[in-house]
């Protein structure tokens, strides 16, 4: 195999498809005015009701507030697997990953389902819940198509330390998807420890609703004149470093 032709196929299939999605949409733009946006919040954390979902629910409540519909789901501790690089999902009669077996299809059946995506993950050492990093590389990967356009946030939440690191590490996969990523205020960060204790975090809570503000005002432009039109994308002209 040519080197990073692992890669590159999925790339193009995954662009390719994408294509084929704004088509569909496109021609359904006529049986579908009024449709109301959604946006996929997903919670990487293992703990119900932690302080991820703290900020996550904030967020969902401004979203609301503005028309927007939501989803939280949680990955909790349900296993994931990493990605194995099989190439199983470039083949053209597959359809998302070909591990079904947990949670990635679901997660990418919901992403098609949705007009924008926020992850938010706890801080184990300094990065994202090793959990939502398979589940999102996954989902990615074997169904990008899903992601293409779509405006997308990601929330870091710590004790201490490794917040910025976290959200720079999340906010990567967005800038490969052609995601335009939404800010806030601030870096969207937000602490404590205990169960709860995110909510006493008065900056960190206005800025999950400054996201949310934000994300709304994104997805009312976006999708103002119905189905938007989104830029044409040039074929992907991969390069390596090493030949």
């Amino acid at each position: 195999m040519v080197a990073g032709a692992a890669i590159a196929t999925p790339v193009a299939t995954m662009l390719t498809k994408a294509e084929t999605i704004n088509e569909n949409s496109d021609s359904q733009q006529d049986t579908k005015p009024n449709k109301k946006m959604k946006v996929l919040l997903i919670n990487g954390s293992p703990r119900h009701n932690g302080n991820t979902f703290c900020a996550l629910q904030e967020i969902e409540n401004q979203l609301k507030s503005n028309g927007i519909e939501t989803e939280i789901f949680q990955i909790g501790a349900m296993p994931v697997r990493s990605c194995l690089n099989c190439g199983g999902c470039r083949k053209p009669d597959q359809n998302g990953c070909v591990f079904d077996d947990d949670i990635c299809n679901t997660v990418a059946q919901k992403l098609s389902e949705s007009d924008a995506l926020i992850v938010g993950s706890p801080v184990y050492y300094g990065q994202p819940n090793g959990g939502v990093l398979s589940l999102m590389q996954r989902v990615f990967f074997s169904a990008g198509q899903y992601a293409q356009n779509k405006p997308a946030a990601a929330v870091a939440v710590c004790r201490r330390g490794g917040a910025t690191a976290t959200f720079q590490s999340m906010n990567m996969m967005f800038q490969m998807m052609n995601m335009p990523v939404v800010t806030s205020q601030y870096w969207n960060i937000v602490y404590g420890r205990e169960k709860g204790e995110a909510k006493l975090d008065a900056e960190g809570m206005q800025t999950m609703r400054t996201l949310a503000n934000n994300m709304a005002f994104l997805l009312k432009k976006i999708h103002a004149d119905g189905q938007p039109q989104y830029p044409a994308r040039e074929g992907w002209q991969m390069m390596n470093f090493i030949r």
